[in-house]
């Protein structure tokens, strides 16, 4: 099929309102330079060392002025200017008793300002529900904050740290800040002497060059660059999640594991026109970026009869940016509902009554009301641990342009058949007979360039073929190869997918949706056991000086084993345990076993560069035994130019040293050979 490319839609995508679009190409599928830090390594910006810095300023007795991020207008913007005059003051200068935080840090602390960046606010809050999260992103917190028993101490400068394309990045900033009128012109806390919010926001602001560069944007991204989690978008209305109850039930238990296990979670409704701010009745904001603060199942009724007839409602917890603004309806702070839950109960979910943006839902109003959701799980790849654990393959390429067809990597979606594989090419393995797989496509942030006019997302998604056992060089075309999976095509800075997959090798394709279009991408793969993931660099076998003494490949052959039927009975049970080997000068290539049956499916391929065009291609199948494994039969394949590429249906024979007599059954294959390498 072909793809259409899709534009992001709400999400927070917006500037408080204004959706976020770009028209879709028109085609056919529905598509949905720099040093890096080691492992483990937190790499600094600039050349900018914390600790150097802040030492100089303390023997120089003063405070850290950023000469990478001047209290200038530059900072502030590259083309919409402030509301108002604004004058760049020190903490010190705005509250008596300045601190980073004031007793904790909470969700409650922060609230949006001047600038369209609900997103960013949104994704704050969730970071602060998360102690394991925001200790990465504020390190040395307790030393960064102020000391009133040693003010000497103190010399204006903070540093953050933010995951940004595979590696922490430490941010160093000086504590001066943008006001109009004596207040905090962007993101604040509702207490006028906490600064953690609005410290962090300057750090953010510096990787994108400057404020303007905020406005508008995704919470997802935002939690990514705070824990370098995994982004996942779900579509409520395409998955029909309000209607469909089963689906409903297995995403509210996803959302709770998600969030039991550190990850975060947010929302936001489709702008179905231009208008800014958009509300509903139930009081909800159209294009808007909410945070969720908690999944639970709350226990209903009141002293015993809740112990004696536990009834658990799913809800969930919302936090509006704003710091105000609620959902009027049921479950709303002083709804009714809430006479249907005890006191203990309510205390353990926190209730309060107060205008402060934070709200409860049941998760059947959620659904329906709701339109998007961003939820960014943060993978467990520890040796040391109870839960669930993954492998992590993590490969950075670059999409670039390039006159030479065989060394082109920016051919574009399936859509563009001539084109598609000159793309970069990646091989993985699923060794287990079965596991489920996660792969993130990430492309470089481009925020940074929105002041010279530059700062749209590529369409991006990628396509994964289920190809040849022993595949070692890159695919120069489709010949059996199964696309198992494509992904939407989508201008988000991240496009995810969930796959269970059958044992075999595997072969994704990243790509931007039209070809020639440039720039950086990072490819996440995680599966259960490791999957040997790697960059397919070469087209063909190398030509070395031992070439001209053992020889170098005349053809190549792909050979397609579909499946057996009519075998003779190899169990006690009427049955057998086949498994197919594909055989070639010397290379084999053996199939997984197919359980308990006389008709198996292999669906096993194999290709071989040929030093030997004439000597035949022998296809056996066994079946598997504790003692010994019993041979049931084999094809001899000329695999010549001369051969039909058509599927062919064969009948087995016994082994050439005993006869060449018939066995029962009959093999199914499919035989193609080029004298040209790179046809394949």
């Amino acid at each position: 099929g072909r793809h259409e490319a899709q534009g992001r839609r709400g999400r927070g995508r917006t500037q408080d309102g204004t959706p976020v679009r770009r028209k879709a190409p028109q085609a056919g599928l529905e598509p949905q330079t720099h040093r890096r830090a080691g492992p483990g390594q937190t790499r600094c910006t600039t050349n900018q060392r914390y600790r150097d810095l802040k030492l100089e300023c303390r023997e120089e007795k003063k405070l850290f002025e950023d000469p990478e991020f001047p209290a200038a207008d530059k900072s502030l913007f590259y083309q919409k200017a402030p509301p108002g005059e604004v004058e760049w003051k020190r903490p010190k200068e705005l509250c008596a008793d300045p601190r980073l935080f004031v007793e904790g840090i909470s969700a409650h602390d922060l609230n949006q300002g001047t600038l369209g960046n609900c997103w960013f606010v949104a994704a704050c809050s969730c970071l602060a529900l998360k102690p394991d999260l925001w200790t990465k992103v504020i390190p040395d917190w307790k030393e960064q904050e102020w000391d009133p028993r040693h003010p000497e101490k103190y010399a204006g400068i903070f540093h953050f740290r933010f995951w940004i394309f595979g590696e922490w990045l430490d941010v160093v900033v000086d504590d001066r800040l943008p006001t109009i009128n004596g207040e905090l012109v962007y993101c604040h806390s509702k207490l006028r002497n906490e600064f953690w919010s609005a410290l962090l926001e300057k750090a953010y602001a510096k990787l994108s060059l400057c404020y303007e560069s905020l406005d508008g944007g995704n919470t997802a991204d935002a939690v990514v660059d705070f824990t370098g989690a995994l982004a996942e978008s779900i579509d409520l209305e395409k998955g029909r999640y309000s209607a469909q109850l089963p689906a409903k039930a297995r995403l509210f238990e996803d959302l709770l594991k998600a969030y039991d296990r550190g990850g975060v979670v947010s929302c936001s409704i489709k702008v179905r026109t231009c208008a800014r701010e958009t509300r509903t009745p139930g009081g909800l904001v159209k294009g808007h970026a909410y945070s969720v603060t908690a999944v639970r199942k709350v226990r209903l009724g009141r002293g015993v009869l809740a112990l004696l007839k536990p009834e658990r409602l799913p809800m969930i917890r919302l936090r509006n940016p704003w710091g105000k603004t609620e959902w009027n309806g049921p479950w709303s702070d002083s709804s009714e509902e809430w006479k249907k839950v005890g006191n203990m109960e309510r205390e353990a979910m926190g209730i309060t009554v107060a205008d402060d943006g934070e709200f409860w839902m049941e998760f059947d109003d959620w659904c329906e009301h709701f339109t998007d959701v961003d939820v960014c799980r943060v993978v467990n790849t520890s040796l040391l641990s109870l839960r669930k654990t993954w492998s992590e393959a993590v490969r950075f390429g670059s999409w670039s342009k390039h006159a030479d067809a065989l060394r082109n990597r920016s051919g574009g979606c399936v859509n563009y058949r001539r084109t598609f594989l000159q793309n970069p090419q990646y091989v993985f393995d699923v060794v287990k007979e079965e596991d489920e797989v996660l792969i993130s496509l990430q492309q470089r942030d481009m925020k940074l360039h929105r002041p010279v006019g530059q700062g749209d997302n590529l369409t991006i998604g990628f396509a994964l073929f289920k190809v040849e056992l022993n595949r070692e060089f890159r695919m120069h075309n489709i010949v059996t190869q199964q696309n198992v999976a494509t992904s939407a095509y989508v201008n988000s800075r991240t496009v995810f997918m969930r796959k269970t997959l059958p044992e075999g090798r595997y072969v994704i394709i990243p790509s931007t949706f039209e070809p020639n279009a440039l720039g950086d991408f990072m490819i996440r793969i995680y599966t259960d056991v490791a999957s040997h993931c790697r960059e397919l660099v070469l087209d063909k076998p190398r030509m070395g000086c031992a070439s001209w003494l053992l020889g170098y490949p005349k053809a190549v052959t792909q050979i397609y084993v579909h499946g057996a039927e009519g075998l003779e009975n190899q169990d006690v049970t009427d049955g057998a345990d086949p498994y197919v080997i594909i055989a070639c000068e010397g290379h084999r290539v053996k199939s997984t076993v197919q359980h308990d049956t006389l008709e198996p499916l292999f669906d096993t391929r194999a290709i071989f560069y040929r030093k030997k065009p004439r000597k035949p291609i022998i296809v056996q199948i066994w079946n598997r035994n504790v003692i010994q494994d019993q041979f049931m039969g084999q094809a001899i394949l000329e695999a010549s130019l001369k051969d039909s590429d058509e599927p062919q249906t064969l009948r087995l024979q016994k082994r050439e040293q005993e006869s060449a007599e018939a066995m029962l059954g009959t093999i199914s294959v499919k035989v193609v050979t080029s004298r040209q390498l790179t046809d394949m």
